[in-house]
């Protein structure tokens, strides 16, 4: 990890601290200067504003998600499709927790879809998990377990829709969803089939 992106990190897990302690509409990214102990100049070095930083930390979340999916697809020792989908459901339950940090995001950047710049950010998210989804899809496809003819794009964005609900409703009911990991695997299973 280099210098620049170990400031990075250091900012994106002060700001899931800070979340965890304030919720996204309080903390300030002056809260973020002081907790992380780096200069305005260096925060605004990777981030212009609040929701772009809350968007990196979306994000980063997603590449691990893809790591993850991309280590269990990819072990000599798993066989099959029961892994990565596993891997996949694990972290559609974490991320559509109440508490879960992510969620908090999601739900908060959605309340400001008002403005422009936030609605922009959140399509881009969106499209970027798309994107990271259908790469799940295809590495499936490629491995015979999804039928070739299956539309990934389609599929993808049913995973999507489905995690969205899943995080809006936990939002919505103050609870995490009862939905269990092994539900989650039998829904996906069923739908790539």
């Amino acid at each position: 990890m280099t210098v620049s992106t170990n400031s990075l990190q250091k900012i994106m897990d002060a700001a899931e601290a800070l979340i965890q302690e304030k919720g996204c509409r309080q903390m300030t990214l002056q809260d973020i200067i002081r907790s992380s102990g780096l200069s305005k100049g260096a925060i605004y070095h990777y981030v212009s504003s609040k929701d772009e930083l809350l968007g990196l930390v979306l994000k980063s979340r997603v590449e691990k998600a893809n790591q993850r999916f991309n280590e269990a697809a990819n072990d000599p020792n798993s066989s099959g499709l029961e892994r990565p989908l596993r891997t996949i459901a694990e972290g559609m339950a974490r991320a559509s927790s109440y508490e879960n940090v992510t969620n908090k995001i999601f739900i908060y950047l959605l309340s400001q879809m008002d403005q422009p710049k936030v609605a922009e950010l959140v399509e881009e998210i969106h499209d970027y998990t798309l994107k990271t989804c259908s790469s799940w899809i295809e590495a499936g496809k490629k491995a015979g377990y999804i039928p070739a003819e299956a539309d990934s794009a389609k599929l993808a964005e049913s995973l999507i829709l489905f995690m969205y609900g899943m995080r809006t409703h936990s939002a919505a009911t103050r609870r995490n969803n009862s939905i269990t990991v092994e539900e989650l695997v039998q829904f996906m299973r069923r739908t790539l089939s």
